[in-house]
């Protein structure tokens, strides 16, 4: 195939594998791998898709995401320059002292902003909205789209507006209403997010600090920090909790080449050095089946899969 990105080859390199680029250490190539340096050369970039009919990815971190071992056909685009990690803090927010609460204050950030530095910082400055997100790993731009969140609440709570780059590879301006947030989920499929303006709220950066710590003792009380994850693999069926189902199943511990079922939290696949994308991908299907045969119950992916679309749930025996 003709290398139709030539005139970008400052920012984008061909074959480039991705497993540096993900919590899971796996992954095969891209076919093209971008980083764009600022908004037009990302507008130009996805234009350029749209025109060769190339699909398009973005990454950021590369948490909660499970890359095949075949890799992507496509463009990975990830946003890791200046101008995509930049964060505008309002004036009135110091850092230090008690902060009085009043007006709710604008934060604009682009999409490659580290999540874990953005809440301490925002702790640091008297801002509350982020702290119950503290642990969530992965930049800005992944963390909405999925629309992640816990038991303290979820990003969309505080989003307020996006630049994204769309399908056409036209800049706009977009709502939370048009963003489509829901449990996990939001409409921006297809879009590559630019900059997130986030509203916070100025309080006492004591209190807000108590409660970042309070959310990071029950994660790390709760969930394997300190194993290689892509945080959680499934999403909480209605009414209920993927990880005691898979819990109940007994399914803690189940491993598959270098992935195993934690032993901490069953919703999370820990990986040690030499595992495979199909390791998790088996691990996945056998907890998927599991799930169903024993409950009845079929567990939606929570990570986001690339290079197989889907892990099919195997019809129950016996």
């Amino acid at each position: 195939m003709t290398n139709c990105f030539a005139d970008m080859s400052e920012f984008v390199v061909e074959h480039e594998p991705l497993a540096g680029y993900t919590s899971y250490r796996v992954g095969g190539p891209a076919r093209w791998l971008a980083r764009p340096r600022n908004v037009e050369e990302l507008a130009r970039l996805v234009g350029r898709c749209v025109d060769e009919d190339i699909a398009v990815f973005t990454i950021g971190r590369g948490a909660n995401l499970l890359v095949g071992d075949e890799g992507v056909d496509g463009m990975v685009i990830r946003l890791d320059a200046p101008a995509f990690c930049r964060i505008d803090w309002p004036a009135a927010s110091r850092g230090s002292g008690h902060q009085p609460t009043g007006q709710a204050q604008a934060v604009l950030a682009g999409a490659g902003a580290d999540m874990y530095w953005l809440v301490r910082e925002s702790v640091r400055r008297g801002l509350a909205g982020l702290e119950g997100l503290a642990g969530i790993p992965g930049c800005l731009g992944g963390i909405v789209r999925m629309n992640a969140g816990g038991k303290w609440g979820q990003i969309a709570d505080v989003v307020r507006g996006l630049t994204v780059v769309d399908g056409r590879g036209d800049v706009r301006r977009l709502t939370p209403a048009e963003a489509g947030f829901g449990y996990r989920r939001s409409s921006l499929a297809g879009m590559v997010i630019c900059d997130v303006q986030l509203e916070l709220q100025p309080e006492d950066p004591i209190e807000v600090r108590e409660r970042l710590k309070g959310a990071w003792r029950s994660k790390s009380a709760t969930q394997p920090m300190h194993e290689l994850s892509a945080g959680c693999v499934f999403k909480n069926p209605p009414g209920g909790s993927a990880g005691a189902l898979i819990d109940r199943a007994g399914l803690k511990g189940r491993s598959v080449g270098g992935g195993r079922v934690s032993q901490v939290h069953a919703n999370f696949i820990v990986v040690r050095p030499g595992v495979t994308a199909e390791d998790i991908f088996t691990l996945i299907g056998q907890v998927r089946r599991e799930v169903a045969r024993q409950f009845g119950v079929e567990l939606e992916l929570e990570i986001e899969v690339w290079g197989r679309r889907h892990v099919r749930v195997p019809e129950p025996t016996g």
